[in-house]
């Protein structure tokens, strides 16, 4: 049994032989993003990894999850490649919330955006600096902290979604906005959206 950073206990060693191939994956480079209940931005695979690697063993009668935890306590290279590979997304994604915003749909370019920075935190936390992320709740706040953070990170992403906009000029804004943010981080980002930045 085991503790997260928190406290909570939640992992029981039954669970440990998925953690183990998760584990396999992580080192190859490979990750899945499912859907799963109270994870908006999708459940990231090295998550089960992370736990393990962050956790507080209370209990480990056979010694395998206190082996597993030293094992994962660095950050693989592969899955940081990976993950860095995976960062041309998120202007993927603010080319279909342009094209939404247009429409003046709110909830679709909301949701581009929420993703969007997602992905920022997963380049930004994963990959640059090798820490584990286990949960979409403050994942901004830690990105902005890191050292390779563009300036006001954290700040300005949560600025993103906290004032989307509902006209089509509110929206193309806040997506330009974001493509400047994705530019930073990732070194890329799809086009602006026609007319909305400042000559």
């Amino acid at each position: 049994m085991a503790a997260d950073r928190r406290g909570r206990r939640g992992l029981d060693l039954p669970d440990l032989d998925r953690v183990h191939r998760v584990w396999t994956d992580c080192r190859a480079g490979r990750y899945e993003v499912g859907v799963q209940a109270g994870h908006p931005l999708g459940f990231y695979s090295p998550a089960y990894v992370g736990e393990v690697a962050l956790c507080q063993v209370l209990a480990d009668p056979t010694g395998q999850l206190t082996r597993l935890k030293e094992q994962t306590r660095d950050y693989p290279p592969a899955l940081a490649d990976a993950l860095v590979a995976g960062g041309w997304e998120a202007g993927f994604l603010l080319t279909g919330a342009a094209k939404a915003a247009v429409c003046g749909d709110s909830g679709y370019v909301a949701g581009c955006l929420f993703r969007t920075v997602g992905v920022l935190a997963q380049v930004l936390l994963h990959a640059r600096a090798g820490r584990w992320l286990v949960n979409e709740k403050g994942m901004i706040a830690a990105a902005g902290l890191l050292p390779g953070a563009p300036p006001s990170f954290a700040p300005r992403a949560q600025a993103l979604l906290g004032g989307v906009g509902r006209s089509p000029a509110e929206l193309a804004a806040t997506i330009n906005a974001a493509r400047e943010l994705v530019t930073e981080v990732v070194g890329f980002a799809a086009p602006d959206v026609a007319g909305t930045r400042p000559a």
